[in-house]
């Protein structure tokens, strides 16, 4: 379960019955959330101590369930998009669904006043700590604000995508603003399966030009950004966290340029290299490699279904990264629209055409400019030691996002959204050899035994634990 209390803590004792475990009481509860998630979300953790001391001297139970049923009916139309689009489309529908949810908190605080009638004794004493009949009240009263907010939230949203789509789609194509369930639920996570809010608006821009003014658009909204390509990460880089977000795709802006030669800045000759929007996919650049004889360095596992733009965010890798590095060694230059919805360009400077951390020292050109794309507003050199990027002896740092200031480079979309970079190409040498390895048992153990061959100075036999071949 993914409750956070022990199952002493999720039992409550009936009269007459022993202990018995109460889990996921609210109806429609397919979620990852358990009810105490599900109460807090709604009502508050104040809420939720009312309700398990209520559930734990707890008579019928009839009051209980009428509660759980209208926190039900909220969890469930919260957590699908459809039913929301549903609702909106028929007002109606809505008002009657409210007014069930009414209905049945009008039947609890008449149960609660005809307890406190059949129980003269508790009504008149006095005593120190709140009695049941005034818990249950206030636990009552919690919920008619859930079900206010409900409602109002209806009217809210109503409102604010009238809003949004006269002033996003000043931007970009209408179609390219969607608030339908299909859109929302394909944007709710990434590779994780991690699931926390549907975004309020899907943007899928079809031009590079089109990212800046819609990014601040979404400011002048109030809306929370989320950058997505092909929604490949694991690390939950593209998940919206709130409900007032706006999930912009840029799978649409699929530019895949010509094999070039580049004279780069501060090079005396030109190198291989090609232009890729953020929605390539990776394996397209990779054949347009192959075709012109060279070799695109990263390959990702992800290759078949991941995005340019999500390989430089995420500093892609892939098995290519032992010989030529990742994403940031093979990069050219870079575009990206800032979270204030400026351009930002970098260029690097006296490229090493190999694996960052060679270089004694790394340049970058960085300009900044207005969301026009063409008034230039900043321009600066960042310097950075090479061997900064790298971790001793551990090479790729994932836990370094500031890396050292550079923007847009293994920084999950925080800083920005990538639209466009240039990566440099590879020759493979002319020869090749593999290396065949044949372990004997388990590998922590062929780890070992060696290591004690090396400080007694023997040799490993073949077919030892441990043991190895080569072929070539």
């Amino acid at each position: 379960m993914n409750s956070p209390h022990t199952q002493d803590a999720l039992q409550f004792c009936q009269p007459g019955a022993s202990a018995v475990a109460r889990l996921r009481e609210i109806p429609y509860n397919y979620t990852s959330f358990s009810d105490r998630e599900i109460v807090i979300r709604l009502l508050g953790e104040d809420a939720w101590r009312l309700l398990s001391d209520l559930r734990a001297e707890r008579r019928t139970g009839r009051s209980a369930r009428m509660l759980y049923e209208v926190l039900g009916d909220i969890w469930v139309v919260q957590r699908n998009p459809y039913l929301q689009d549903d609702l909106l489309d028929n007002p109606k529908r809505l008002t009657a669904l409210v007014e069930a949810m009414r209905h049945r908190l009008r039947e609890i605080e008449k149960r609660r006043v005809a307890d406190i009638a059949g129980d003269v004794e508790a009504a008149l004493s006095v005593q120190s700590e709140p009695t049941r009949a005034e818990r249950v009240a206030e636990l009552v009263l919690a919920c008619h604000g859930a079900v206010d907010a409900f409602e109002k939230d209806f009217e809210v949203t109503r409102g604010l995508r009238k809003k949004a789509l006269k002033e996003l789609s000043r931007h970009t194509c209408r179609d390219n603003v969607q608030f339908d369930g299909l859109a929302r639920v394909s944007h709710v996570t990434d590779a994780t399966d991690w699931r926390v809010e549907y975004p309020f608006v899907v943007i899928t821009p079809d031009t590079e030009a089109e990212c800046a003014p819609l990014v601040k658009a979404c400011i002048a909204l109030g809306l929370t950004i989320i950058p997505r390509g092909g929604g490949t990460g694991y690390t939950g880089g593209a998940i919206p966290l709130t409900r007032q977000s706006a999930v912009i795709n840029t799978e649409k802006l699929d530019s895949l340029g010509p094999v070039e030669k580049v004279l780069l800045p501060g090079l005396d000759q030109p190198v291989d290299t090609i232009r890729c929007g953020a929605g390539v996919v990776t394996r397209r650049a990779m054949e347009a490699a192959e075709v012109a004889g060279l070799v695109w360095a990263c390959d990702p596992t992800s290759a078949d279904a991941s995005c340019i733009g999500g390989n430089v965010a995420m500093n892609a890798g892939g098995k290519k990264a032992v010989l030529w590095g990742t994403a940031l060694d093979n990069l050219a230059s870079w575009r990206m629209v800032t979270p204030d919805a400026d351009w930002l360009e970098v260029e690097r400077l006296d490229h090493n055409l190999g694996k960052i951390h060679d270089a004694p020292l790394t340049r970058f050109r960085i300009r900044r400019f207005d969301a026009d794309g063409t008034t230039l507003r900043h321009e600066e050199v960042l310097e950075i030691a090479g061997a900064h990027f790298r971790k001793t002896g551990l090479g790729k740092d994932v836990t370094d996002k500031f890396l050292a200031g550079l923007p847009g480079v293994q920084k999950e979309g925080c800083d920005g959204i990538i639209t466009s970079a240039r990566f440099i190409l590879h020759r493979m040498p002319s020869y090749a050899r593999t290396v065949c390895l044949e372990f004997f048992g388990q590998v922590k153990s062929g780890a070992r035994h060696r290591r004690d061959q090396r400080l007694s100075g023997y040799p490993a036999r073949r077919g030892d634990s441990g043991g190895a071949r080569a072929s070539g």
